[in-house]
């Protein structure tokens, strides 16, 4: 997983919290990155349909559904995330050893089961979620 997805959901939730049209600058500044990291991935996210753009002198995005419908697997899926992968495999599928030909599929089919686990349970993680967790944080904080 990269951090394009935090940058995403802190986005997302931040534009949620707003109610009103935020420029890549202001979103940027309360992520904590440069707007065109905010740009690159909210252009994703505006393709996925998860947030809308308006353009000109007052534009920027918003979210384009209630945060009840927008879960964490949407946002992944439009950002393309892969959650575990390795870029090196052992072994080679030409050697006449069982494990040394056999463990890069075994490994892979770990992987796409936990990237699996990974999505269902992202299903099930909506941006309201998070948005009520931030606010019993800063509620139990409080106290």
């Amino acid at each position: 997983m990269t951090s394009e997805f935090a940058v995403a959901v802190h986005g997302i939730v931040y534009l949620n919290q707003r109610k009103t049209t935020i420029s890549s600058e202001e979103l940027a500044s309360n992520v904590c990155t440069n707007p065109a990291r905010v740009r690159k991935v909210m252009a994703k996210l505006k393709k996925a349909g998860i947030i809308t753009t308006k353009e000109g002198l007052e534009g920027g995005y918003h979210i384009a559904k209630d945060s009840s419908e927008v879960n964490l697997r949407s946002i992944c899926e439009a950002l393309e995330v892969t959650f575990v992968s390795s870029s090196w495999k052992s072994g080679n599928v030409d050697t006449p050893c069982m494990i040394a030909s056999g463990m890069s599929g075994v490994m892979d089919k770990i992987y796409g089961d936990l990237n699996e686990l990974c999505r269902k349970r992202m299903e099930e993680i909506t941006i309201k979620d998070i948005q009520e967790k931030l606010i019993r944080n800063r509620l139990d904080s409080k106290t």
